[in-house]
């Protein structure tokens, strides 16, 4: 005999109500049905039992039976012929919910759906199973109950909607024998021919489902567990799943995980759920309202129905509450939604190692979070944190954007602060110094395969050993892990800055120089160093101060900001020599002469250039020694001197190669390709080349490569392979425009002009000087410009405008003797020679050509062949 509480359940699970609507529709207290339910109370008074018939709907034989079974009688005749049905129906098939009309988007996802159902009805091999998840609030009962609706004309033996209750306040999800027992009623089985236990039930429902078309929804699966038992045998019929869990143990189902709303269909939504006349879906403030929604179904519905039954509120005010509450999911709340409590019942769920970590993880200040990072916010181990990451993410409170990386939906974010905020202070505290301690020691680590300099002294690392930090073996996995931290780092860095932890703002930063400069990252670091030297100065911290203003004068220098750049670099080198730190003021000599010979000060550059290849030599820092000879190589090489620039890259990769520093050896042989075709060695200096950009390449440097793709277009122009020149430089402007590079941009127009010119393509030559020219002026490049007027001077000559080319060589003579660079300035000579000649005057051509030729010939390039040629010429 089955129960009074056994069959209470089961009517109100075939009527497809929760304990609080059955209640309501009763009006009764949920408690009074709960404790009915669990049989505290075997039977129930008159008036109650009453009530509850009225509110199951029951008539009838059925109503009888219920009535003698709440008294205590014998609720079911065993005898056929008493033919009771649960809720006094005798067979119904057909219960799906009403499908609602301010349901919205999600076509893409019907159209997988319904294909893929419709297939498979057609193929009738096994019984399809299809598993709709995503978080709370999603939509997932409204998607299935709109695409149930779309199929059920391929099931004509019935369309069943029941509800599992997996997440239903105050309520236990669905125990599997008693969904069965519902299902086999609402099949039109009478409940005397439902045996008790699980297996036997499950056999039965299996037995009548054989031959039939039957579409099964089963909302709100617990888990797996649940579900299993409830579903067929045999082909024929299917399955809709919804879960707020990837149900990855159920065999054979295939999953729809449901994302948030795109903008355009969350703006629908809230338009047709407000219902208000002149509301658009492309109002500002709609827009506003969505987003702050984070696009979530069921946010956005509720704030839409707040709208519609506050006719005195506006969508531009309620936009405005939005933005500006403390607590967003307080003002998400109408009648028994809510999506704070949506989330809860998803919490509870969790273990206690899970809910902690979850909560912990609101203390994140970045956007996603690796095992790592979760294992020092925890302190737990690397294992432990992957499991329970794991974890959340099969409950959906946690997106996975690649292999092991994880971010918050924006509202389960904000949950899981406002639960954080509820766990003592002191533990919070801890939890955030450990994050901070773990950033610290993996940047540090990974800037041990970048770093360009020896820095002036290693920071001390707090207390707190994390367990583990990311395997960066060698600079190429530094580099995809900074990048993929990139701006979790951004975030702890202003996090430091903004709640007194000076240390790790500054040491982090620092850090991440060599990276955010070889990745072309430029203004994420300007915006940074602007930061920590606001906080090295709060807290008094001269040496600080330096290292910030080297990195951000740096940054200054790569974006064409020289004068800005020179102040930073003279500030940090008078800090230096004030606390008398050599090797801090050695690597701000080199700086500033970077900046100087970057703009064209040539002798100041060589000065400071020397003064810092004495100390690093002094303090036997090789790496320093290296950079100097660079450096030091560039200026002899832009002023002409290619026979001790020459000497000078060379020294400097040899030491780079014993220092195992394939970096600085790539950036080596790029500057010596660089001499080696300045002197027509054409030969050796594609092969120099060559093996820097497959170093660079290797090694991840984008810079680098698009400053080696540049030197090699010159020399495949030099060598007559204008084809391959063009590609390349090409290529090189391609990378300097995505780094937000303007001077590389510069160079590569410049060269790109060159080769149009020299293939006859003299509008499009002129047109790319003219770019160059604009480019190096705005960032004062004073010898670029005068490489421009050069290049102008001879496209005016080749052209039919030979009258421009006389003023053009004027200006570049006079910007190259400006800046002392012989090789212009021999150029502008040899250009003003040939006009001359042009013009008919032989004896003021012959004197300035001979003037270029005496250049040529000292800084030894194979131009001065050609202008013995053309002086040759003038005596015939």
């Amino acid at each position: 005999m089955v129960s009074f509480a056994v069959l209470l359940r089961q009517l109100r699970t075939s009527a497809g109500l929760t304990q609080e609507q059955l209640a309501e529709r009763a009006r009764l207290s949920p408690r009074s049905i709960s404790d009915l339910e669990r049989g505290i109370h075997v039977t129930a008074r008159r008036e109650t039992t009453q009530l509850l018939a009225e509110a199951l709907g029951l008539t009838g034989p059925a109503r009888a039976a219920f009535e003698a079974a709440a008294r205590g009688r014998r609720a079911i005749d065993e005898s056929p012929a008493a033919g009771f049905q649960p809720g006094g129906v005798a067979a119904a098939t057909r219960t799906l919910p009403r499908d609602i009309s301010s349901f919205t988007g999600r076509g893409p996802e019907l159209s997988q759906l319904v294909s893929a159902v419709t297939g498979h009805v057609r193929s009738g091999w096994v019984a399809g199973i299809y598993a709709i998840g995503g978080m709370a609030g999603i939509g997932k009962t409204a998607f299935a109950v709109r695409a149930a609706h779309q199929l059920a004309p391929q099931f004509p033996d019935g369309q069943i909607f029941l509800p599992l209750h997996g997440h239903t306040p105050g309520q236990r999800p669905v125990d599997p024998a008693d969904a069965l027992a519902s299902l086999l009623q609402t099949a039109g089985v009478a409940a005397q021919q439902i045996p008790s236990g699980l297996e036997p039930r499950t056999r039965l429902w299996r037995d009548y489902l054989v031959g039939k078309q039957l579409l099964l929804l089963l909302d709100d699966a617990a888990g797996h567990d649940q579900v299993r038992p409830l579903l067929p045998g045999t082909a024929g019929s299917v399955v809709l799943v919804t879960s707020r869990r990837h149900l990855t143990a159920l065999e054979d189902a295939q999953a729809i995980s449901l994302d948030t709303l795109a903008p355009e269909a969350a703006a629908d939504l809230l338009v047709r759920t407000a219902a208000r006349p002149g509301l658009d879906r492309i109002d500002g403030a709609v827009a506003e309202i969505t987003r702050l929604c984070g696009y979530l179904p069921l946010a956005v519905g509720i704030l839409g129905r707040q709208l519609y039954h506050h006719p005195a509120w506006t969508a531009s005010g309620l936009a405005a509450e939005l933005a500006a509450a403390r607590h967003r999911l307080e003002l998400m709340e109408a009648e028994n939604l809510s999506v704070a409590v949506a989330l809860d019942l998803s919490y509870q769920d969790l273990t206690e190692g899970q809910r902690r970590l979850f909560r912990r993880l609101g203390l994140h200040p970045g956007a996603d979070i690796d095992a790592y990072a979760a294992a020092a916010l925890d302190d737990i181990d690397l294992a432990a944190a992957r499991r329970h990451l794991d974890g959340l993410y099969d409950q959906y409170l946690l997106i996975e954007l690649s292999r092991g990386r994880y971010r918050f939906h924006d509202l389960i974010g904000e949950y899981a602060r406002a639960l954080a905020a509820e766990d003592p202070a002191a533990d919070r505290e801890a939890a955030v110094d450990r994050l901070m301690d773990y950033y610290l020691q993996a940047v540090l680590a990974a800037d041990r395969h970048q770093a360009r300099r020896t820095p002036t002294g290693n920071p001390a690392v707090t207390g707190f050993r994390p367990a583990r930090v990311p395997d960066l073996v060698d600079r190429k996995s530094a580099v995809t892990w900074m990048d993929a931290e990139r701006f979790n780092l951004h975030a702890v860095i202003g996090y430091s800055a903004a709640h007194a932890r000076p240390h790790h703002a500054i040491a982090i930063a620092a850090a991440m120089h060599g990276f955010l400069r070889s990745q072309g990252y430029w203004d994420q670091a300007l915006a940074l160093y602007r930061t920590t030297l606001d906080v090295a100065r709060q807290a008094g911290d001269q040496l600080a101060q330096a290292g910030v203003l080297a990195d951000l004068g740096d940054m200054q220098t790569l974006t064409g900001d020289y004068r800005t750049a020179t102040a930073s670099h003279e500030r940090a080198l008078q800090i230096y020599r004030d606390l008398g730190d050599r090797l801090g003021e050695a690597n701000a000599l080199n700086k500033l002469a970077t900046v100087q010979q970057a703009a064209g000060n040539y002798r100041l550059a060589t000065a400071n250039l020397t003064s810092a290849l004495d100390l690093h030599r002094g303090l036997g820092d090789r790496l320093g020694e290296a950079n100097d000879l660079n450096q030091l190589g560039v200026v002899q090489y832009q002023t002409g001197d290619y026979l001790m620039a020459t000497a000078s890259h060379e020294q400097a990769l040899e030491l780079r190669r014993v220092l195992h520093d394939k970096l600085g050896e790539a950036i080596a042989l790029y500057r010596l390709g660089g001499v080696q075709q300045a002197t027509g060695s054409y030969k050796a200096a594609a092969a120099s080349l060559i093996q820097a950009l497959a170093l660079h390449r290797d090694v991840g440097y984008r810079f680098g490569e698009a400053t080696v793709l540049g030197q090699l277009g010159s020399v495949q122009l030099a060598t007559g392979d204008y084809k391959a020149a063009a590609v390349t430089q090409e290529q090189a402007l391609e990378l300097y425009r995505a780094l937000g590079y303007p001077r590389g941009e510069a160079d590569a127009l410049n060269d790109l002009g060159v080769v149009m010119q020299a293939t006859g393509n003299y509008p499009a030559a002129e047109a790319l000087y003219l770019q160059a020219l604009e480019l190096y002026r705005s960032i004062g490049y004073r010898l670029g410009e005068a490489q421009v007027l050069n290049n102008l001077g001879e496209w005016s000559l080749a052209s039919a405008t030979s009258a421009d080319a006389l003023p053009r060589y004027e200006q570049a003579l006079a910007i190259a003797k400006g800046v002392a660079s012989l090789p212009e300035e021999a150029r502008a000579l040899e250009g003003l020679g040939r006009c001359q000649r042009q013009s008919g005057r032989g004896t003021e051509a012959a004197v300035l050509l001979n003037q270029s030729l005496a250049i040529y010939q000292r800084i030894g390039s194979p131009n001065a062949h050609r202008v013995q040629i053309s002086l040759g010429d003038l005596e015939l």
